[in-house]
């Protein structure tokens, strides 16, 4: 026997060993499981579509872009390159490995942006997140170490549909979710969808509500087809949540007590979703409840406002504005948080995991899957994301940033100077010059397109630890749909984060640059 002959029978022994130690169904999880004749059948594939995905998935980081960026060239659309990274991650990771979701979190946001970008620079944010996606594949061992094979369905309980799901999640136990899912994904795609909202709503996670409406507004470019594999991420994500808090000894979330206490006590689950609208005071006023208050108190105070008749459009704004005050407060990294690694979080950054990026975009997902979902899950979506929102501002100074001494120091008055200014404050990582620049734009009534182009640039270029796509798209979201007396504290925020992450250039970037000739 040759030696690597040998060492392969012997590893394909210890794996054997190791299997008949664990169990199979969890050495699959691991990828340990030899591959046999039938994982074939238990294979997911998809359609027309799977040459492109196994290529996102087998293809060498480094010969990538240069696959990409011909099969761009010859006609195929960005719009179908981001549905097969969507499908080439959700098949590896089913949402179980940190860097792959908050990459398939960044491909519809990626297409997105690079909507606003000028034609010849359009494959940039797509391109710069597929390098990511098949980097992180790769890493984790390609098509050998697919988590997400085919699932038969369970018999379902008569009329339990979210919350035997819910019960399935709890429990812990991958197969029983799966199982318990893969009946419900028979409904038409948006039952399905409400169905995995209990599931979603049982803890207050950033990645788990995002995961959730990210799998949603990717069908865009899937396929509804294709929703049963991308909502699945979600329901593994619970089930792997959950095994994580057994495993810590934690205690139960305490949204599984106060959402069904609040839906019952206001008995929003019978009243009719209200019309009425409310003065920038009263937002005000709910947007600073829910920033300064306990959990508790902001989830009951948005629910007695869902009670009293107010549109759900307002109650979100007022959900959004208190997310972006904890960036605009936000003090920045502390010594403990401080990382120097590829995510580049050095001592007051405030880019990446900051409790301000993570809210907004908490707060943008729980506002568009309120907006997508049947009458309970409308309700109850804003409830946990003011419960989400709050308890966050212990660390929040006492005034947002930029402070009038900030602002004192911006002279000028024309757009474009202004702009020529944010982008030098930019390239200094002068957080506070940059947000005083922005507030001053905004306030002297420039049009924000040149102000947003001027961010998306970054949002391309930079590498955001991980979170420059998303939170870009957040804003741009919230910047149209807050009213005109808090909108460009979106912007503002987005300016900070901005000039927190400049420095450290995405990996593919540069590369992507050069094939499709920009200089």
């Amino acid at each position: 026997m040759e030696p690597n002959s040998r060492r392969e029978f012997l590893a394909d022994v210890g794996k054997g060993m190791l299997i008949s130690s664990v169990g199979s169904a969890l050495a699959i999880d691991l990828g340990l499981a030899p591959v046999f004749a039938d994982d074939e059948d238990r294979r997911l594939t998809f359609g027309k579509l799977e040459p492109l995905v196994t290529q996102m998935q087998e293809t060498p980081p480094d010969k990538l872009q240069a696959e990409l960026v011909k099969q761009v060239k010859s006609g195929t659309d960005l719009r179908t390159l981001v549905a097969a990274g969507a499908l080439a991650n959700a098949r590896t990771f089913g949402g179980q490995d940190y860097i792959g979701f908050h990459t398939i979190m960044a491909l519809a946001p990626a297409y997105e942006m690079s909507c606003e970008l000028p034609e010849a620079m359009r494959p940039l944010p797509v391109l710069k997140v597929l390098y990511r996606n098949t980097a992180r594949i790769q890493a984790h061992g390609g098509q050998k170490s697919e988590v997400l094979h085919r699932v038969e369905a369970a018999p379902l309980e008569q009329g339990a549909g979210g919350k035997q799901l819910q019960a399935a999640t709890r429990s812990a136990d991958y197969d029983k979710a799966e199982r318990t899912f893969a009946s419900l994904a028979k409904q038409p795609v948006g039952e399905a969808f409400n169905h995995l909202q209990y599931a979603v709503q049982d803890e207050i996670n950033v990645h788990r509500v995002v995961l959730s409406w990210r799998a949603w507004a990717l069908l865009d470019f899937t396929g509804k087809e294709h929703a049963h594999t991308l909502f699945r991420q979600s329901v593994r994500f619970c089930v792997n949540h959950e095994q994580g808090n057994r495993r810590s000894k934690r205690p139960e979330a305490g949204i599984r007590t106060v959402l069904p206490k609040l839906l019952d006590q206001h008995r929003l689950l019978s009243k009719k979703l209200g019309k009425r609208k409310a003065d920038d005071a009263w937002v005000n006023d709910l947007s600073r409840s829910i920033f300064s208050g306990t959990p508790d108190q902001a989830a009951d105070a948005v629910a007695a406002a869902l009670a009293e008749g107010f549109d759900t459009e307002v109650v979100g704004e007022a959900i959004s504005i208190a997310a972006n005050l904890l960036l605009l407060h936000d003090p920045g990294r502390d010594q403990r948080r401080v990382t120097m690694t590829n995510g580049n979080k050095p001592l007051g950054s405030v880019h990446g995991d900051s409790e301000g990026v993570h809210a907004s975009d908490a707060a943008n997902a729980w506002r568009n899957i309120a907006r997508v979902s049947n009458h309970r899950n409308t309700v109850a979506s804003l409830i946990v994301g003011a419960y989400h929102t709050a308890g966050r501002a212990g660390r929040a100074t006492k005034e947002p940033y930029p402070h009038p001494e900030h602002l004192e120091q911006v002279r000028a008055t024309s757009a474009k100077e202004l702009i020529g200014m944010a982008d030098s404050a930019i390239r200094d990582r002068d957080q506070f010059r940059t947000t005083a620049i922005i507030q001053r734009y905004g306030e002297l009534g420039h049009d924000a397109r040149p102000a947003f182009d001027l961010l998306l640039r970054y949002a391309t270029s930079e590498f955001g630890a991980l979170h420059a796509e998303k939170y870009y798209r957040t804003v741009s979201e919230e910047f149209v749909s807050i009213r005109p007396a808090f909108r460009w504290r979106q912007l503002v925020g987005l300016a900070r984060v901005t000039a927190s992450e400049y420095g450290n250039t995405a990996p593919g970037y540069e590369e992507a640059r050069g094939l499709l000739g920009l200089t």
